[in-house]
């Protein structure tokens, strides 16, 4: 049986739009968006925008124990010779100005050549990667003593690729938080840890019937090897790039990465919508995800058995079986105060980080602007417009990006006209039953909706921002442009059948959307 599945670091990432002549489902019996928006529930105005940013980039609660005690990515870096030029391949971003000086004038001259090892020495020796990470150049991975963490940035920031650009993979420039690094292979890096089996509530596991949800045809168990861990992350048909799986629920299940700018915008938080606060949402990565260790504190191990039941009180135990087998030892490792009860959204395993930088934190992704949009055709675009509001696309959607999205969910029957799930287990009311359909695009909703705080089971609506440079579409990564999206082929029962009948409509549409934005004077441009 399918356990638990948390807060996910990601919205819903794809463009609602209908077509009155190819209208295949019901409307959502709302007043257009434009009208409607409220502000969301981000707690900002409490916190401190440049606070904030260091917490973005830099804050990990004490989780640094996790990744380098439990998962070893460092020690696996090294093991791996890891060097600069491989995790350019895997997507990573390098911030040049915390670079030390003569690694910069290194940089310089190798990234001119065919940057072979003779002709590129530092972009291909390990020591520098090593050097790197210590000078906290690499975006993500901050270094604490001896320790490494990650942080925020990790999944939710690019570079102005001013330095260099690695075929639209990974790239060398100055920070910019807030936009997704598609081109991130987490799924490789998480395979280069020495010891990815402290991963196992992410991972895609095997059930006791011998069932398993997700993209792999066989899942894993406590018993799996390191290399069969590694096989499945490594993977990208089984985790696609630009992907992560942030929910502990046995559940393979990586949603593609969302972006964190203007989070005074978005609403409820998560794909599921089972977050009506920011700040509860971040509370949960840091004491959940960052740190799964401590899902096997009191805490942690009361709210796994509240969603899951008897599934997720076994995946636990199977967990401590696989920290035991690989010598983890003194977890949990966060550092947050035990207070509230454990299944509520404050605190979910019993915890809470930091009051004051969570608030911080939430002023800093409220306050990051939206890159601009892209418009090549003017004309088009105008055309593009008309069409979205014509087709009705505006019954969920802003035309104006500065305003917040609405707040109501698109209930999955909607939003996917063949979601036939099947119940796998009942659950306590409120809770809905755990139930899964066939096919990708609901495995993040298996348990994971808002029925917990008197929700329905269903999909809260994206930020419509920064698409020019989105590749794929839908949360699981299934359609693989905004044209394929608003293309009627897909079927009247695909997720999210809203389309434009003909080749010509669907290039102004996408057009629209590409040059969407909020604004010449809508947020601040935070960066080093």
């Amino acid at each position: 049986m399918p356990t638990l599945g948390l807060s996910a670091l990601t919205v819903l990432t794809l463009a609602m739009c209908q077509s009155n002549s190819t209208k295949t489902t019901e409307g959502t019996a709302q007043t257009p968006a434009d009208s409607t928006g409220t502000a969301p529930a981000v707690a900002g105005s409490t916190g401190n925008a440049e606070a904030g940013r260091d917490v973005f980039r830099n804050e990990t609660f004490g989780t640094e124990g996790f990744w380098t005690n439990a998962v070893r990515m460092p020690q696996g870096m090294k093991a791996a010779k890891l060097t600069v030029m491989d995790a350019l391949k895997a997507g990573v971003s390098f911030d040049v100005d915390a670079m030390p000086a003569d690694v910069k004038a290194a940089f310089a001259s190798e990234l001119k050549t065919d940057h072979s090892p003779a002709k590129a020495p530092k972009l291909n020796d390990p020591a520098t990667m090593d050097a790197l990470v210590k000078a906290n150049a690499v975006i993500g991975m901050v270094p604490k003593g001896a320790l490494v963490g990650v942080s925020c940035a990790l999944c939710h920031a690019v570079t102005d690729k001013s330095m260099f650009d690695l075929g639209g993979k990974g790239s060398i420039g100055k920070r910019i938080d807030g936009p997704t690094p598609h081109q991130l292979n987490v799924g490789k890096l998480l395979a280069t840890a020495a010891n990815s089996r402290a991963l196992f509530t992410t991972l895609q596991l095997r059930q006791p019937d011998g069932s398993t949800i997700g993209r792999a045809p066989k899942g894993l168990t406590a018993t799996s090897t390191e290399a069969e861990v590694d096989a499945y992350l490594s993977n990208p048909k089984f985790y696609p790039i630009g992907t992560f799986d942030d929910s502990p629920d046995g559940n393979g299940n990586p949603v593609h990465i969302a972006p964190f700018f203007r989070q005074d915008l978005a609403a409820p938080f998560g794909s599921s919508g089972q977050n009506d606060k920011l700040d509860d949402f971040n509370n949960t990565v840091y004491t959940a995800l960052f740190d799964q260790s401590n899902l096997l504190s009191p805490g942690g191990k009361q709210f796994i058995h509240v969603l899951g039941g008897a599934g997720g009180d076994a995946m636990l135990a199977d967990y401590a079986k696989v920290l035991a087998a690989t010598g983890v030892t003194g977890f949990p490792y966060v550092t947050a105060s035990t207070a509230g009860k454990p299944g509520d959204a404050p605190t979910p395993t019993g915890k809470r980080v930091d009051e004051q930088k969570l608030r911080d934190l939430n002023a800093y992704v409220s306050a990051l602007a939206a890159p601009k949009g892209v418009v090549t055709d003017a004309a088009l675009v105008s055309q593009g417009r008309a069409l979205f509001a014509s087709n009705n696309c505006t019954n969920c959607h802003n035309t104006d990006q500065s305003k917040p999205v609405m707040t109501k969910l698109i209930p999955m029957n909607q939003i996917y006209p063949d979601y036939k799930p099947k119940v796998l287990a009942q659950r306590q009311a409120p809770l809905s039953p755990i139930q899964n359909a066939p096919g990708t695009f609901d495995d993040k909703m298996i348990v994971v909706d808002a029925s917990p705080g008197g929700g329905i089971r269903g999909n809260a609506l994206p930020l419509l921002l920064d698409l020019a440079r989105k590749p794929v579409f839908l949360h699981d990564n299934s359609v693989p442009s905004l044209e394929a999206l608003l293309n009627p082929n897909r079927g009247k029962g695909a997720p999210h059948p809203f389309y434009a009948v003909s080749a010509q409509e669907r290039t102004a549409l996408v057009a629209y959307l590409k040059s969407l934005d909020t604004g010449p004077d809508k947020g601040v441009a935070m960066r080093r």
